[in-house]
């Protein structure tokens, strides 16, 4: 199945890449059993010590598991292993300037999300986005809480679009954001009730199926957005609470 190591590259990325490639290639399907450390590094040519930080590389990328006392597995691929890594990536290189991108990044990607929901939506997605406007407006929770189901409209728009891939790429970004809009919710007197005001506004172009009426408000929207993020990041820097900027 795999074939000993010559190359003049890390030994443990060959063995990442031959054996990534055969799960992604279906060699090895989702649950099945992986060779043991002791026979891959036969296969291989390599040291068992390779070896294991070769699996170790993959079980932290999601997509092999060991089973202490039955062996090495294939998991099944979610949208979850597949988001996660780049979560993780966004949330340790998250400062100042990340933030600003994170924003700008948004505004790149929603616009073009909300018309697609526009064009896309069912009756059942406009059902579960008035909930999410109505449990948000009702909601007195704190900055976290408001946070979170701020992001859930978001994040329920992508869903909306019926494109199995669109969730996939915003989901990293609506997940880390609970960690930062808390902010903005406790130093932005209004925050609440502009994100309210926007939602609305953006749900019902898309209730009109209005694709371009949804990309524009969605833009008007994170335009605020980015304006609420920079004041919050100039009001926690003066009370010394600031993600340090890059130098």
């Amino acid at each position: 199945m795999f074939k000993s190591v010559e190359e003049r590259v890390p030994i443990k990325e060959i063995i990442v890449k031959q054996i990534e490639e055969a799960i992604l290639d279906k060699k090895y399907l989702p649950g099945s059993k992986l060779p043991t450390e002791l026979e891959l590094g036969e296969q291989f040519g390599v040291s068992r010590t390779s070896v294991r930080e070769a699996i170790q590389i993959l079980s932290a990328r999601g997509l092999i598991s060991v089973e202490k006392g039955r062996g090495i597995f294939v998991n099944k691929i979610t949208s979850e292993s597949v988001s996660v890594p780049l979560r993780n990536f966004l949330k340790l290189k998250l400062d100042r300037n990340s933030i600003i991108d994170l924003t700008h990044a948004r505004q790149i990607l929603e616009p073009t999300i909300a018309r697609e929901a526009a064009l896309n939506r069912t009756d059942d997605d406009i059902k579960i986005l008035e909930n999410d406007i109505a449990i948000h407006r009702e909601s007195k929770g704190n900055s976290t809480k408001l946070a979170e189901l701020d992001m859930k409209f978001h994040y329920d728009i992508a869903l909306a679009t019926n494109n199995i891939v669109v969730p996939l790429l915003i989901e990293p970004i609506t997940s880390l954001l609970p960690e930062i809009k808390p902010y903005v919710y406790a130093n932005i007197e209004d925050a609440k009730e502009v994100a309210l005001t926007f939602h609305r506004r953006i749900l019902d172009a898309i209730i009109q199926k209005d694709g371009d009426l949804a990309f524009n408000e969605m833009m008007i929207h994170l335009t605020t957005a980015e304006k609420h993020a920079k004041e919050t990041l100039d009001i926690l820097k003066n009370k010394n609470q600031i993600i340090k900027e890059k130098k």
